[in-house]
């Protein structure tokens, strides 16, 4: 399973993280012992030319590491009845505009769709009419977010390959989310969204449902007292959050950037070695190998800064925008609250204590109520998709640090015996 589908988890009956057992520290099964009495585990005294033992116990490269946390995140989920992939961008040149659409393809058994599968093609604005119907349908759950839709003219090109591809990744991680969520997914705006050919009056509808909101949720003199220290905590939590991610992503950037100055160096620095070879006879061997290791290495730091900028940085950007949403649940739960208070109050002040509680205060109570349980429950369910986005991603810029160092160390190894050749050479010569 990608990093971009995370399952949903019950909000309830979940352990916490320090009683979570790693599936890679977990101890290997014993295995009953064979016939003759020994035991059918075999050992093997394995150790390096120093003398060190060897480690068996770590997988054989990075990769496999990265398998079998992915093979984990597959096997520990829920039955999905719901798959959509979002895939084929193309672009739509008109006199009017041009702009780009992805194909959004559906499988699923569940009844209230009428075929099993489906396939359309959404622009981004589609995918943000959604989202906002999301937000003013199910106002107390949480939204996945959507990649930011502008971007600065003259920097980033939004038409190319990379940015799109991007994008895309972004689009499908976020109709995944969506997907694997159990209220959002039944939801009758997602329905329309996967499977009618086509939205119309979109713009005006997502128009309408963000002044609605606005309305709804803004509503005028309530404030908070005081808000619970569960939810206070999680603010906090989020505040932290954003602080460490936005200087990681800061950091990342200017490491790109420094990374991106020092392949141009590279590029020069080597063909310098092979315009000397051509002057040298006794050196030209070596020299041509010092511009091959050079060349070599800059393929592998080209490898390593676009993983970088393709795969790493988007993760960090998506849960920034991610924690955004989550203050915004937050804030409405907490006008909701406020509005239920100040009613409370006003009840509490009237002069005729038997009349019973005014039915419009019972029902704010409901809201509240209904407000802190679902907020909870995906509070749980984005704190279990974050470790196992954060897992892979760390997991991941593992993997790619080694091989690109692997990269490098052979490309210079290479060098060595050309170097052992001449030397052996000239002691014969001699």
């Amino acid at each position: 399973m990608s990093a971009g589908t995370p399952k949903s988890l019950p909000s309830s009956g979940q352990k916490s993280i320090q009683e979570m057992c790693h599936p890679l520290s977990a101890e290997e099964p014993v295995l009953p012992p064979s016939p003759d009495g020994g035991s059918t585990t075999t050992t093997k005294d394995l150790s390096l030319p120093n003398g060190n033992a060897v480690d068996t116990s770590s997988p054989a490269s990075s990769s496999s590491l990265l398998n079998r946390l992915q093979l984990d995140d597959d096997l520990d989920g829920e039955t999905r009845d719901l798959f959509v992939t979002v895939d084929d961008p193309k672009k739509h040149v008109s006199t009017m505009e041009t702009y780009i659409t992805y194909r959004v393809s559906t499988k699923t058994t569940r009844t209230e769709f009428d075929l099993p599968e489906y396939s359309v093609r959404r622009r981004y604005q589609d995918f943000d009419w959604l989202r906002n119907k999301l937000e003013d349908s199910q106002p107390t759950h949480l939204i996945p977010p959507l990649p930011e839709k502008f971007v600065m003219k003259g920097v980033v090109d939004r038409f190319s390959e990379e940015f799109v591809e991007t994008r895309r990744k972004a689009l499908d991680k976020f109709l995944k989310r969506v997907a694997d969520h159990p209220v959002l997914s039944f939801n009758e705006h997602f329905n329309v969204f996967l499977s009618a050919k086509d939205l119309n009056k979109r713009q005006g509808l997502a128009l309408l449902s963000k002044m609605g909101e606005s309305v709804k949720y803004v509503t005028g003199g309530y404030k908070l007292r005081v808000r619970p220290v569960e939810f206070a905590a999680m603010g906090d939590y989020l505040d932290v959050f954003t602080q460490k991610l936005g200087t990681i992503d800061r950091i990342a950037q200017r490491i790109i950037k420094e990374q991106s100055e020092y392949l141009v160096e590279l590029r020069e620095y080597g063909p310098v070695y092979s315009s000397w070879a051509s002057s040298e006879e006794v050196l030209q061997e070596p020299l041509d190998g010092v511009a091959g290791c050079v060349a070599n290495c800059c393929s592998a730091l080209e490898e390593q800064t676009e993983d970088m900028s393709e795969d790493f940085l988007p993760v960090l950007r998506e849960y920034i925008l991610y924690i955004e949403s989550m203050k915004n649940v937050l804030k409405k739960r907490d006008q909701v609250q406020a509005e239920y208070e100040a009613k409370l109050e006003a009840v509490a002040f009237r002069e005729d204590k038997k009349t019973p509680v005014p039915t419009d205060v019972e029902k704010c109570q409901d809201r509240v109520e209904c407000f802190n349980a679902d907020l909870k429950a995906d509070w749980d369910r984005w704190q279990n998709n974050k470790r196992q986005d954060f897992r892979q991603l760390l997991t991941g810029m593992a993997d790619k640090n080694i091989q690109y160092y692997e990269k490098c160390l052979a490309a210079w190894e290479s060098l060595i015996p050309l170097l052992q050749d001449k030397q052996e050479a000239k002691v014969e010569t001699n």
